[in-house]
């Protein structure tokens, strides 16, 4: 019986860090992308628009090791 405890929780795991790293991929390509955008259009503010993109990029990585950490937590926790 224990043997299933520990597969579900290496399942859960791996469902949570997979999902959980979905969301904030798809986001940091698409701030990439417009931040790309902007820079073509407005080559002057590039600095401005550097900065804002580095600030939206590290909250959005956030998200993903908030995953990490619930995945490691459920792992540890199912021993």
């Amino acid at each position: 019986m224990e043997y299933y405890v520990k597969a579900a929780a290496f399942l859960g795991a791996a469902i949570a860090i997979g999902l959980g790293t979905l969301g904030p991929s798809l986001g940091m390509g698409m701030i990439a992308s417009k931040a790309c955008e902007n820079i073509g259009k407005y080559p002057e503010s590039a600095k401005q628009i550097r900065s804002a993109m580095m600030f939206g990029l590290i909250m959005v990585e956030t998200a993903a090791v908030y995953a990490f950490v619930i995945a490691f937590v459920i792992i540890i926790f199912s021993r």
